[in-house]
């Protein structure tokens, strides 16, 4: 673990032209462009190994239409990303979901639907991320047998979460050219393998009609397809965790986030078509149709369309791609919980700040450390349990997510009269964002309770339903307890979180 000692006043703000200047939380500002911004964004997304492990399962669903189902998946996202945006320019805090839901629906819908709901998803992807990291990079370096023993890969995990760890402590500076660096090889790698499939011999011309909407066998079919796309547009609101880090916090995040989701959908549509233009939905040989091929297109197809060589860059492009979403989850995670623990909803503990590197220093070691342990723990209960874990993250999503746009347009409702870019922006979509959010969740809800849903069941009800409807239920649970801990905030949580109460110690 890495120590280092912590202030115990509040950081001297810099005199002018000295450099930077520190944000109340002691976070430094003026630290993070667009560009950066953009890339956190990217990057906590992990295009690369999204597209990889989603494509497979949502052609099964939609077959030549699962560009259609990756452009409505994508629908309710920008209307998402619109109410972050605006609520954003409002109240530029890392706290983000649990400053805006605080402040419209009160401290209890904003510690459990902006802060617990949020971070338990995070923690959850985490060991996903780390396992799945781990695995492709044991492959990529020849050690195969390693790679398919549970308990190297969860050893491995754990040292790649102590690695991104200490990069996230080092300083959001360090984390962004990090990321500018593995995100490039991400985009390059998609890029060589769209052209390519694109070019060989016998690659069917795409069609328009793919994008259409209208194509689904029924609507099961259709809704199932657009809710596997909604996790794979999750985590670009991360970027907006660093908003008091950026050049200009009540502007540059929320470009960011539509800029992001935006890059996201081009990347994802051209992905897809080159793979269906090369390998059709059939469900014999490299058919996309096909179940065998379905849990990872870029390695079913890697090396038929770029060859070998080029194969182990797409291999490695999407390993690089888990690590550094891995580490936009801590850079994110730790500000979120450095926001709650600064408006006293948290142990003051989490407010510490670093002397120097100016990052939250209870938060990250603490979410490294959770990720770890999260991970051996549903390794050693079982693998169908961790399956299981990985699938309820879809349900958390919607759930704050349709909170939050809904949040946007009630914080916003005395405003939407003074003009038509008030009404839309900050009323319409954010309200058909948020329902759409909604509607997932019920859909998933009701699918997740099928036993035979996922890997797992108990007394008749799917492992997936219990652990994603449970998680909110314990958070629930948690927000009542943390109530008797913390009063001052669940009685005057709408009115402190417009403030500091806390600031590193």
């Amino acid at each position: 673990m890495i120590t280092d000692p912590v202030r115990d006043d509040p950081p001297p703000h810099p005199s002018p032209g000295t450099g930077p200047a520190l944000s109340d939380k002691g976070l430094r500002t003026g630290s993070v462009g667009l560009a950066a911004s953009v890339a956190l964004g990217l990057s906590s997304v992990a295009p690369a190994y999204s597209i990889a492990v989603t494509l497979g399962f949502v052609t099964l669903v939609a077959g030549d239409f699962a560009p259609a189902a990756l452009l409505l998946g994508f629908v309710p996202i920008l209307l998402t990303a619109f109410a972050f945006r605006e609520l954003n320019r409002e109240m530029p805090d890392c706290g983000t979901t649990f400053v805006w839901n605080t402040r419209t629906f009160g401290p209890f819908a904003g510690w459990l639907a902006g802060g617990w709901v949020v971070q338990c998803a995070t923690v959850i992807a985490m060991t996903a991320l780390s396992q799945v990291g781990s695995t492709y990079l044991l492959d990529f370096l020849g050690l195969h047998s390693l790679a398919d023993d549970s308990l190297a890969v969860t050893v491995t995990a754990a040292v790649v979460l102590a690695l991104v760890t200490a990069v996230a402590y080092r300083g959001i500076q360090l984390a962004a050219v990090v990321q500018y660096l593995l995100l490039g090889l991400q985009l390059i790698a998609l890029a060589g393998f769209g052209i390519a499939a694109f070019a060989r011999d016998g690659a069917a011309a795409p069609s328009l009609s793919w994008l259409n909407p209208f194509g689904f066998d029924g609507t099961g079919a259709f809704s199932e397809a657009v809710l596997l796309c909604l996790y794979i547009y999750w985590g670009w609101d991360a970027l907006i965790t660093v908003n008091e880090e950026t050049t200009d916090k009540s502007r540059i995040p929320g470009q960011a986030a539509v800029i992001s989701t935006l890059v996201l959908l081009a990347t994802y549509l051209f992905t897809a078509f080159a793979a269906i233009s090369f390998a059709g939905t059939g469900t014999e040989g490299l058919g996309l149709g096909s179940a065998d091929n379905a849990s990872d297109v870029l390695a079913t197809l890697g090396s038929p369309v770029v060859g070998e060589s080029f194969a182990k860059v797409v291999e490695l492009a999407v390993c690089v791609s888990a690590i550094s979403a891995l580490l936009t989850c801590v850079v994110g995670s730790s500000r979120a919980t450095l926001s709650m623990s600064a408006h006293g909803a948290l142990p003051k503990s989490f407010a510490r700040v670093h002397p120097r590197f100016r990052t939250p220093t209870t938060g990250t070691v603490f979410f490294g450390a959770a990720a770890a342990a999260t991970l051996a723990a549903l390794t050693l209960l079982s693998e169908d349990f961790l399956g299981d874990a990985i699938l309820c993250i879809g349900l958390l999503i919607a759930f704050y997510y349709g909170v939050t746009g809904l949040a946007c347009a009630w914080h916003f409702r005395r405003t939407l009269r003074d003009s038509t870019r008030n009404l839309l922006l900050r009323g319409v979509l954010p309200v058909v964002g948020g329902l759409m959010m909604l509607a997932a969740f019920t859909r998933s809800a009701y699918d997740m309770f099928d036993p035979d849903y996922g890997y797992t069941s108990l007394g008749g009800v799917g492992g997936v339903f219990i652990l994603g409807i449970g998680t909110i239920l314990l958070g629930a649970a948690a927000a009542l307890f943390a109530r008797t801990r913390y009063p001052g905030f669940f009685r005057d949580g709408r009115r402190t979180v417009t403030e500091v109460t806390v600031t590193d110690e």
